[in-house]
């Protein structure tokens, strides 16, 4: 504590100075400073409390930095706390919201600014884990008791003995049998249930020395071989599992059961030969002749032990790293043998280390030996917690009753000291009979804090063979004569009675040097009293006189009382004011004047209390304990259990000027904002769960469980780990918001009787906006760049240069149609490409690439080796020219000056090799080698004219620069090849600065690993007709052209590409960017390629990205858009896809009104004139043609679309929504689908606005009837989502329909389109939240049953799934019978995204909350920008983990969905508001 400027005497500070509590997380200690005289303070005098309370992390990472960075503690915990002046007192109430030792002081500050303290030290808190209020029951278990020797009573067998000594003397080992791990799982139901401990305390489970240095026939377990490996003895043999998975298996069992394990381990010393001995000998201490020392105690020396040197800051970090391993193997707790003989800076830094990831670690000091100052230190500066009592070697009544009034005092102000009744180190308690044992038990039991007690195992059998480490005694397992039932009783009172608890009062009644203890406890609510009596005394009755007041309220003398140990109560002789009760020899009572608790009490008492322990902690993660008003921790509480989700959120919406004045008004204030709280249940464990900055992971279960979130892969923050709590929505445990973005694996560990009890979860922790700046990382080999030419044809190529993932990989695939988009030609699959560097060899692929960026055009820069320690880079470009079916690849040597690498010098020769592979096929197809492929191949290549040069001369000085301006006028001299398969299908392949050698090559069996993976052929074949040599000089380019057009490129047009600048570009423009690349050419007008690399112009997706392009500013091109889809209306209908000039297929219901959406919002600048406008030679107009759709609707269009006249809502038949699998259908939503529904409703609100004439009914009437029909029939109140479809056959009306109750994602357009608000649509959005949302995309349907089933029936007619649970979450395999089941239910689409971020922003009437959640979804699919189709999003992602993507690599409404909806956002976060 930092010293006082000034001082004055007459100040009295509560707690005193000097004074130390023990206290509980969740509790609340009130501080309060005054003056003797309760005078009033000077005017302008202020006080406060200097304490680290609250500052636990920053306390525990001042310690580990000390010893891991030798920095010393900079008191950074340290922080003064306002006390509030309430009369002449200054109080102030500091919730407890952390496990640790605490210390704290009040003072005042005078108007000068001097600091005044009262006198004496700090107060010191020793703050405990919420758990230790209640029940803290031990079971000491030797595992290697619960073998072969469990049943016996005595194990000595002489006759065996002396044969095993023959052998000890021939230097044989024999080690008997032991007890395993497994043994003692089979042996819990007994020690948790029969006997209702809470607590099993292993002994070390070490491997022990067995060759030399060993004691007795097994070697002691305290002489560990390794402190993380597990003793073989102790493993039960087979097959597939491991010594440490059987340990687990045991704390599994233990948490199962809802109890706790401790582990013994001892760091003072190890085994001999150990592994850390042989490892780290300069960690051991050693005498001065440099022998290796032992340690003792009691003038005993353990000669099978090594003492350990414990100053090396090495050492520390080793148990630092041990004890957090058994803590993630299970263990919740340690028994620190011979403690207080390692120093305390070692145990500040381990339990530092451990609280770090596991704050409720127990640590139990076996102080035994040591002096009462050094528990006392450990205690509290050391971060241990409890110590052992030494009650079980006091005997008499005097001895009894002097050391009990040590513990209930010390109890309460350092740290629980737990009575064992027996250790592994004393005498049986059975040895003296059985009234000793019951008499020892209980009066450890009765007279303990918070119900700290334990016992060895055997004392319940009344084993009375004193346990010996080295060997293994018996246990009388299952002896007829035993204190099971008199110790279950006993168990159970502890665990369940308040006045065993926390904040009892204990009161000693007996006078000190009396045979009879008597003990008054009085629980913390005042409504319960116990009277404890036990007679030590095991030959004579004992009298004691108490004062008739001593007796439990209700006691009418002692008459009324009740033995709650289930034995007849002593009865009570009153003489005088007195009362007079004699016990018999050894005996214990403890009486009540009633059988059950007043109180809370048991379970339901640790529940409230976990709960508000929980409440407060969460509390304490968003403020400061500064920073909080006056808390109801009680309310807390109840509201935590209550809702829990709830309660967190209102949490992330407090500020210290809220919650400074009255935290539940403040509460109350947020439990109404958008929810910042992600629910993670055990169905997600098949999700990538993506979590907003700013909002808690809370984890629910119906069973209890555990829960660790670690950063995946592991980083340097500091896994957390949860135990769950009961609530009244069930058991929860909750991660807080975290300031680190990225993959994290959340593992949970259900303690359920069932194989599926173990999840390790994805969760993903996304930023609040996209990543800004350089990305230094290099893109997956695999990744795919996507160069197009604004008319449909595309160049699609691997980062890794010249490798194939997919038949779709190609240098070239042509548009071979002048006018319209139509299938592409494949003449280029790839380039490969060698490098010989001054005569060394090497290919340019992903194996030396050290710069790539997607483009376009597409950047790489190679790194090529070229002898002794020389290296050249070599630059790579490729790009498509605008409106041509040509691909340039410009080669260039980049100059080295300026970088640490030793650069081949500008002289030294540097040429490539270049191979084509091309095919001719139709871009679904493949080529396939066979005599009449090659002699269609060797039939039309040949060489073009060769160049000037070709004639053997190599002279760089004649090959032209196409970077200077004179090449424009340079002849047109090029070498070669030309393939010419018709005579209106022709590839060039030529270089003008370079040579080309006819050698022709095929490559067979390329593998397509992605169509095989689609149950499609996984191989192709490719014809090579020979290879460039391009020699390569600094500052110079070449340039590889790849042609399908009539006419070559202009070297101005070759040039083009290598001339645009790229920069870094942020995540709006990277969108903006990317649709560009599916705006192509249709005759006059513009339309949009739907993804590549397969798709065409579907007229679905081509008005869903007319929003996209219009919210990126490209409104003449959707006004093309409008005119191209506009000219095709019939009847009400549009073509669902066009291929070339055939618009013949129309089967779409939601084309039509996805028009009138686009002409809506692209009115909003001019409604007159853009609805004037003309889409055919015959006149019409746009208006015309929205007319057309709605009298079309609404009388029945010719593909049998129609409004349901009662209801005015439109009947779709199957395959006709943007769910459109067929044959067989995947999801034929027959009836009148949801997203229907909304569309129309939107466009007889437009047709209304433009006054346009109606078929019959005003627009306005029948706008109004279908909204109340939506409202009426699709809502579900106990599903909390509208019905995704009202199933229905062709002529069935919607009243009669049967509603779909899976949940869909279409139900979302409902909110975006603003038909559905309020409560409604917040349990809609929050639904598809919980149930649709993965990272980047929407699942198409939610893992839950559905009703009606929903059956898929194949080719064959066989059922291919499962109908009640038709969820899908993997998109691969054959297509009928595996991907279109899975393609709409369960598969996860991109474009449904940004629809979700809206409607959820929507249904929170555009709060802030819900517009930062909203950005840091969307901008999440970033990371699809990066990977993949590198600067494209993809048409779809499994819906199960870790959700590959699939499909369609580069899909349009992907993109500009995630760009309009982006802007919008943007948009709403600028608004004033």
């Amino acid at each position: 504590m930092p010293c006082s400027l000034a001082r004055v005497n007459d100040m009295i500070q509560s707690p005193a100075p000097g004074e130390r509590e023990v206290r509980f997380v969740g509790d609340i200690v009130r501080f309060t400073l005054r003056r003797r005289d309760d005078q009033p303070w000077p005017p302008r005098w202020r006080a406060f409390l200097r304490t680290n309370l609250g500052r636990a992390a920053a306390a525990r990472s001042e310690i580990i930095a000390s010893v891991e960075r030798e920095r010393p503690p900079a008191l950074g915990s340290w922080h003064d706390i306002p006390l509030k002046l309430e009369g002449s007192r200054w109080n102030c109430e500091v919730p407890l919201a952390e496990v640790g030792c605490f210390r704290a002081k009040a003072y005042v500050r005078d108007e000068r600014g001097w600091q005044h303290w009262p006198e004496g030290p700090d107060v010191s808190i020793n703050v405990q884990p919420d758990f230790c209020r209640t029940g803290n029951i031990i079971y000491c278990a030797f595992t290697r008791m619960f073998g072969p020797t469990r049943t016996a009573t005595s194990t000595v067998d002489p006759k065996l003995d002396a044969r095993l000594e023959v052998l000890d003397r021939r230097g044989y080992t024999v080690i008997p049998p032991s007890g395993k791990l497994r043994d003692l799982v089979r042996a819990l139901p007994h020690v948790f249930g029969t006997l209702g401990c809470r607590i099993l305390h292993l002994l070390p489970v070490n491997p022990t020395p067995t060759v030399y240095a060993r004691f007795g026939r097994f070697g002691s377990p305290y002489a560990a071989g390794d402190l993380l490996a597990i003793d073989p003895a102790l493993v039960e043999f087979d097959r597939r599992t491991t010594g440490l998975d059987q340990f687990r298996e045991l704390a599994w069992a233990v948490h199962e059961r809802g109890g706790r394990l401790f582990l013994d381990m001892a760091i003072n010393h190890t085994g001999w030969g150990s592994t850390l001995q042989e490892e780290h000998p300069e960690w051991f201490a050693r005498d001065r002749e440099g022998r290796l020392k032992s340690p003792s105690a009691w003038g005993t020396v353990w000669e099978d032990l090594v003492e350990l040197e414990q100053h090396h800051p090495g050492l520390r970090r080793h148990f630092g790293d041990v004890f957090l391993e058994w803590c993630r193997r299970g263990v919740d707790g340690f028994r620190c043998d011979a403690g207080y003989q390692v120093p305390l800076p070692v145990w500040q830094y381990v339990t530092a280390r451990v609280r770090q990831v596991f704050p409720d670690t127990v640590f139990l000091l076996e102080g035994l030996g040591g002096a009462w100052e050094t528990t006392e230190s450990l205690l509290t500066e050391g971060g241990l917690q409890w110590a052992y009592s030494e009650l079980f070697q006091n005997y008499d009544g005097v001895q009894v009753a002097g050391y009990l009034d040590h513990a209930l005092r010390q109890s309460q102000r350092v740290g629980l000291l737990v009575h064992y009744s027996e250790t592994h180190d004393n005498e049986r308690l059975a040895a003296k009979g059985r009234a000793w044992s019951l008499l020892r038990n209980r009066l450890c039991a009765l007279a303990s804090v918070n119900g700290a007690f334990g016992f060895t195992c055997g004392v319940e059998w009344l084993a009375p063979e004193r346990v010996n480490v080295h060997s293994s005694r018996g246990l009388a397992w299952d002896s007829a004569d035993n204190i099971v039932s008199e110790l279950s009783v006993l168990n159970r009172l502890l665990a369940d009675h308040p006045c065993f608890f926390d904040g009892a009062r204990l009161t000693r009644l007996s006078e000190p040097g009396s045979p009879v203890y008597g003990l008054r406890r009085v629980s913390a609510e005042g409504l319960d009293e116990v009277l404890v009596l036990a007679n030590t005394d095991v030959a004579s009755p004992q009298p004691l006189r108490l004062h008739a007041d001593s007796l439990p309220s209700g006691a009418n003398g002692g008459s009324a009382l009740v033995d709650l140990l289930d034995q007849e109560p002593p009865d009570f002789a009153l003489k005088g004011a007195n009362l007079i009760v004699t016990l018999p020899p050894a005996a214990v009572f403890c009486l009540a004047s009633s059988r059950g608790p007043r109180g809370l009490a048991g379970e339901a008492y640790r529940r409230r209390k976990a709960c508000e322990a929980r409440a407060l902690s969460t509390l304490c993660h968003h403020l400061p304990v500064e920073m909080l008003g006056a808390i109801d921790v009680v309310s807390l509480g109840k509201r935590f259990s209550e809702n829990p989700a709830a309660y967190l959120s209102a949490l992330t919406y407090l500020t210290p000027a809220t919650a400074g004045q009255d935290v539940e008004s403040a509460l109350d204030a947020a439990t109404t904002a958008f929810p910042r709280v992600v629910t993670w249940e055990w169905p997600e464990r098949n999700r990538v769960v993506p979590v907003p900055p700013e909002h808690w992971l809370l984890v629910r279960d119906d069973a209890p469980f555990r829960a660790t979130l670690a950063a995946s892969p592991p980083t340097a923050s500091v896994p957390q780990h949860a135990v769950s709590i009961p609530t009244a929505q069930g058991h929860i445990a909750c991660f807080a918001p975290r300031g680190d973005i990225g993959d994290a694996s959340l593992t949970v560990d259900r303690f359920v009787n069932e194989a599926d009890r173990r999840a390790e979860a994805p969760v993903r922790f996304l930023p609040a906006r996209p990543h800004e700046g350089e990305r230094s990382a290099l893109p997956a080999p695999d990744s795919v760049v996507l160069l197009t030419n604004e008319r449909g044809g595309m160049a699609r190529l691997r980062v890794d240069l010249g490798s194939i993932e997919s038949k779709y990989d190609c240098l070239l695939a042509a548009n071979l149609h002048p006018r319209v988009p139509v299938d592409r030609h494949v003449f280029a699959k790839r380039a490969r490409v060698w490098i010989n560097a001054d005569g060394f060899i090497s290919p340019l692929d992903a194996g030396n690439l050290l710069a790539f960026s997607h483009g376009p055009p597409a950047r790489w820069r190679f790194l090529a080796h070229a002898g002794d320690g020389r290296e050249v880079e070599i630059g790579l470009e490729v790009g498509m020219i605008p409106g041509r079916n040509t691909t340039v690849l410009r080669f260039s040597r980049v100059d080295g000056a300026g970088s640490d690498r030793k650069s081949l010098p500008p002289e030294a020769d540097v040429r490539l090799t270049v191979r084509v592979d091309i095919e001719d096929r139709g871009f679904h197809a493949e080529t396939k080698r066979g005599s009449g492929v090659e002699g269609h191949f060797a039939k039309h290549c040949q060489s073009l004219a060769a160049h000037p040069t070709q004639s053997g001369t190599r002279s760089r000085a004649c090959r032209p620069d196409l970077s200077d301006p004179a090449h424009s006028n340079a002849p047109s001299g090029r070498s070669g090849f030309v393939f010419t398969p018709t005579a209106d299908r022709e590839l060039r392949v030529w270089t003008d600065a370079g040579e080309y050698h006819p050698q022709p090559e095929w490559c067979e069996s390329i593998p397509h690993p992605i169509e095989q993976s689609r149950g499609q052929i996984g191989v192709g074949d490719a014809f090579s007709p020979g290879w460039f040599e391009l020699c390569l000089d600094p500052g110079r380019a070449v340039a590889l052209v790849v042609c399908a057009d009539p006419r070559d490129p202009t070297p101005e047009e070759v040039l083009g590409p290598a001339q645009r600048e790229q920069r870094q570009a942020g995540f709006e423009e990277r969108l903006a960017a990317a649709a560009g690349a599916f705006v192509v050419r249709r005759d006059a007008v513009r339309t949009v390629i739907a993804g590549y690399p397969w798709f065409l112009d579907w007229g679905r997706d081509t008005l869903i990205c007319a929003r996209g392009l219009l919210a990126a500013g490209m409104r003449e091109t959707v006004i093309h858009l409008l005119q191209a889809f506009g000219r095709f209306e019939e009847h009400g209908t549009l073509p669902n896809a066009i291929h070339g000039e055939d618009a013949s297929n129309r089967d779409t219901s939601d084309a039509p009104l996805w028009y009138g959406i686009v002409c809506e919002e692209l009115a909003a600048g001019d409604s007159e004139m853009l609805h004037a406008l003309r889409v055919d030679a015959g006149g019409r107009t746009i208006a015309d043609v929205l007319r057309s759709i709605a009298v079309g609707y609404a009388r029945g269009t010719p593909n049998g679309i129609r409004m349901d006249p009662a209801s005015a809502l439109i009947w779709s038949p199957s395959h006709f929504t943007w769910m459109d699998t067929n044959h067989p259908p995947g999801t034929p939503r027959e009836g009148y689908p949801v997203e229907i529904q909304a569309l129309w409703i939107r466009l007889l609100r437009h047709l209304d606005r433009l006054r346009l004439p109606p078929a019959a009914e005003p627009w306005d009437q029948l706008a109004r009837r279908a909204q109340s029909s939506l409202s009426k029939h699709f809502w579900l109140e106990d599903q909390g989502w509208p019905a995704d479809v009202l199933e229905a056959g062709p002529r069935q009306s919607a009243a009669s329909a049967t509603p779909q109750r899976a949940l869909r994602p279409n139900c979302l357009f409902s909110i975006s389109f603003g038909l559905i608000a309020g409560e409604q649509a917040r349990r809609t959005a929050e639904a598809a939240r919980k149930h649709l949302l993965v990272p980047g995309a929407l699942r198409s349907l939610a893992p839950l049953p559905v009703d009606p089933p929903l059956a898929i029936h194949g080719p064959d007619g066989r059922t291919l799934n499962d109908p009640k649970h038709p969820y899908w979450g993997r998109y691969a395999g054959d297509e009928d019978t595996q991907r279109k089941p899975a393609y709409h239910n369960g598969t996860a689409w991109v474009w449904m995204l940004p629809i979700f971020c809206e409607a959820m922003v929507r249904a929170w009437d555009c709060a802030p909350g819900a517009q930062a959640a909203a950005q840091a979804y969307l901008g999440g699919s970033e990371s699809l920008l990066d990977r993949g189709c590198l600067g494209h999003l993809p048409e779809i992602l499994d819906g199960d983990a870790p959700h590959r993507q699939r499909g369609c690599d580069a899909q349009a409404w992907s993109v500009t969905e995630a760009l309009r909806v982006w802007r919008w956002l943007d948009a709403l976060a600028c608004s004033p508001g």
